[in-house]
């Protein structure tokens, strides 16, 4: 399945409530994404995210905009912290897949918008897991006002990035030049005092 169109047909077969199942391979990376149900044709594997909440985060925000799907591993007590997060930066109702156990006896891939899948393993989740992540969707550059410029320069920064790091990050999420965020921030800051 991991090929066009593949995806397509384990997406339809999903649909319709049919079990779904992969021949062992050499990766649970491919096994996971030909499970997925999501678009394969272009996938970045990005392994293992940071323990530490606040940079987690960051890495997280790092793919925010990346199209192509996103795979992860991550360990079965952390699953509920990572997944609640991507739905944070992602967007509660990003697509994605978790897949654990793979190829065995337990096998089980859940899929689900973000926030659900986050809700499902704050019950606790055993296992080998990969996570697959539907890429963002194509937009052209987003219209934010100053308000909201200034409210993702805050989050950036409340987890641990320097001002300046955080307003050329959320300039090239906004498709605007690190000028108008800047002017945003010092505006805000301004009008605080």
């Amino acid at each position: 399945s991991v090929s066009d169109p593949g995806y397509r047909l384990v997406a339809a077969a999903v649909e319709k409530d049919i079990r779904v199942t992969a021949v062992p391979g050499p990766s649970a990376v491919l096994t996971a994404l030909a499970l997925s149900g999501l678009p394969v044709d272009r996938f970045c594997f990005e392994g293992f995210l940071p323990r530490k909440a606040g940079e987690r985060l960051s890495r997280l925000r790092e793919v925010e905009g990346e199209r192509r799907t996103l795979v992860y591993f991550e360990a079965p007590h952390r699953l509920d912290d990572t997944l609640a997060a991507m739905a944070e930066v992602f967007g509660a109702e990003r697509r994605a897949a978790v897949c654990r156990e793979l190829t065995k006896t337990y096998e089980e891939v859940r899929r689900g918008p973000l926030a659900e899948l986050a809700s499902w393993a704050a019950e606790g989740v055993r296992g080998e897991i990969t996570v697959v992540v539907e890429g963002a969707p194509e937009t052209g550059p987003e219209e934010l006002d100053a308000a909201e410029l200034v409210r993702r320069v805050r989050v950036r920064e409340e987890a641990g990035e320097r001002r300046k790091e955080a307003i050329a990050a959320v300039a090239v999420e906004a498709g605007l030049p690190k000028r108008v965020v800047f002017d945003a921030v010092v505006a805000a800051k301004r009008a605080d005092q």
